[in-house]
């Protein structure tokens, strides 16, 4: 999963958020030089990580991107899958997005000496940009996709995978609402979190 589902999938605890967000910066034992709540949301992000990627609905979905993206469709799943947390985001929470989001903001600013340095460079980028909150529309999602593909190793196809997501939006909506209850179903049990803030899903 993307930014915004790691937050989510964090529970209340500042540290466990921070932790859950660094996961992907954070390389083998390195975790063990982090506070017990950081280190705990780092474990966290690799189970969610591990349980998505090995879940048939994501697989499902993945198969859109494949074509061009090969091994990185499950990037941009994660990153669709974020859009549609946003559009169906009252679903799912009783706070508003935006009170979540600038909670988000304030606790990296809050724990920037413990940030990786990796995350420290592109703070002021992503908070500046209000990266969360872009993945709300269509053309948010196009402006993410493209600026990963210049700072990272994506594949610069977000024209294919924006006609992708257009084509199938209902089935990708579908995947996506049949995938994450159990995500937070399976988070909650395996780490005792409770996502105080989540709604009880009729699914």
């Amino acid at each position: 999963m993307n930014v915004l589902a790691h937050i989510y999938l964090s529970g209340d605890s500042e540290n466990i958020i921070i932790g859950n967000y660094i996961g992907d910066y954070v390389k083998g034992r390195d975790y063990l030089k982090y506070p017990d709540l950081v280190r705990k949301g780092i474990i966290i992000h690799r189970h969610i990580d591990s349980f998505t990627d090995s879940h048939p609905v994501v697989h499902r979905s993945k198969i859109f991107f494949s074509k061009k993206y090969y091994k990185y469709a499950g990037v941009v799943t994660d990153i669709i899958y974020d859009h549609f947390l946003t559009r169906e985001w009252d679903l799912f929470s009783r706070r508003p997005l935006e009170s979540v989001t600038y909670n988000f903001y304030r606790a990296l600013v809050n724990n920037y000496e413990i940030l990786p340095k990796q995350v420290q460079e592109m703070m002021p980028f992503f908070i500046i940009n209000n990266w969360i909150e872009s993945y709300q529309t269509v053309n948010g999602i196009k402006n993410v996709l493209r600026t990963l593909s210049k700072r990272t190793t994506l594949p610069g196809e977000t024209r294919f995978a924006i006609r992708a997501l257009k084509k199938n939006y209902s089935s990708l909506q579908e995947d996506f609402l049949e995938f994450f209850p159990q995500l937070i179903e399976y988070v909650e049990k395996e780490f005792d979190i409770e996502i105080s803030h989540r709604i009880t899903i009729p699914f």
